[in-house]
């Protein structure tokens, strides 16, 4: 789900912000939120997000939830918010999929994803649509903090957190331009999303499988518009549940071979549309300067854990050209 971004060299933290600006003249109604859910073990953290949409202040016109391949859970949620339109997806199974057959049901000028382990605040959804307001805009997305269940180990390095689906350093801190966003907080245009086709049904995450979909998204939208932009909105902040299993070193190691792998697998299937200019950007820019500041906090202050931080940023550096090597060799033989 993670994927790199575009942004400053700055930090990671997303205070809350101001109310949207006036007389931008587009309301939390003027959306359909589509949640995608196949695992009835996130049932609490998916309920309590479907009861934050459904009773909060800026509540969308509807809210969609697509079940990918699970009639049991299907049934149950159905049974559970009578309110609340419940599909199941019948097409391939993945989150690509399920995403497009709830975007399918949409009504609304403005359509949002979010993942079923993702819990908002409040004021999130009309801050997220505000910078539609220019036309030029085709889609947003929030800031998402990282929920640790059992907080986050010294050793992790927040230039990585996109590991584990949250904003990570190096993102805008205010309202920017910006490549790409995530689906698990994203924003779109329908008719610009309905146009490009959605989602690649035969490309993204299936089960622990996971390819930047989101990435390959935000790219085709932005070039099909002329001028065409997505915007960053880290005042729309939500908070995205990340369990101790995803806080182990070899959870880590894994998710950051799978982003080498998928983002060398997108850029052939986008062509010469897609250079991975910003994945030359982070690794470039925000990784030295991470590693420098965890040697630095150890040499100078004799915090280890910044030791171990630049050895993770080292790590990942390792596992995610790998990823990319053996993405390379995947193409090669098809």
């Amino acid at each position: 789900m993670a994927d790199f971004h575009s942004g400053s060299n700055t930090d990671v933290s997303v205070a809350e912000a101001p109310d949207v600006e006036p007389g931008s003249g587009i309301k939390a109604s003027d959306a359909t939120v589509v949640m995608a859910t196949y695992d009835p073990q996130r049932w609490a953290f998916f309920a309590s997000s479907v009861e934050r949409l459904l009773s909060g202040a800026d509540r969308p016109r509807r809210v969609v939830v697509s079940v990918d391949h699970n009639e049991e859970l299907y049934e149950r949620i159905r049974l559970k918010w009578p309110q609340v339109t419940v599909l199941l997806n019948s097409g391939d199974r993945g989150a690509s999929c399920t995403r497009n057959t709830g975007a399918g049901y949409a009504d609304t000028a403005f359509i949002v994803f979010l993942d079923d382990d993702i819990s908002v605040r409040e004021g999130w959804l009309t801050r997220l649509l505000a910078p539609f307001a220019d036309p030029a805009v085709v889609g947003t997305g929030g800031a998402v903090v990282a929920g640790w269940q059992s907080g986050r180990p010294a050793w992790f390095p927040e230039e990585f957190q996109w590991v584990v689906g949250a904003s990570y350093r190096g993102m805008p801190t205010v309202r920017s331009p910006i490549r790409n966003v995530w689906s698990e907080n994203m924003a779109v245009r329908t008719e610009v999303f309905r146009g490009v086709g959605g989602f690649r049904s035969d490309f993204g995450k299936v089960g622990q499988r996971s390819s930047p979909e989101d990435t390959d998204l935000c790219i085709r939208m932005a070039a099909s518009v002329a001028g065409g932009t997505w915007m960053y909105a880290p005042d729309a902040i939500a908070e995205h549940h990340v369990p101790a299993s995803r806080s182990s070193f070899s959870y880590f190691l894994r998710r950051s071979y799978a982003e080498g792998r998928g983002k060398v697998e997108m850029a052939h299937l986008l062509g010469r549309q897609e250079k991975l200019q910003d994945e030359r950007d982070y690794m470039l820019r925000t990784l030295p300067s991470g590693m420098l500041a965890g040697l630095w906090a150890a040499i100078r202050h004799g915090d280890m854990s910044g030791l171990l931080r630049a050895g993770a940023i080292a790590s990942g550096i390792i596992a995610a050209g790998i990823g990319a090597v053996s993405g390379i060799g995947l193409i090669f033989r098809r």
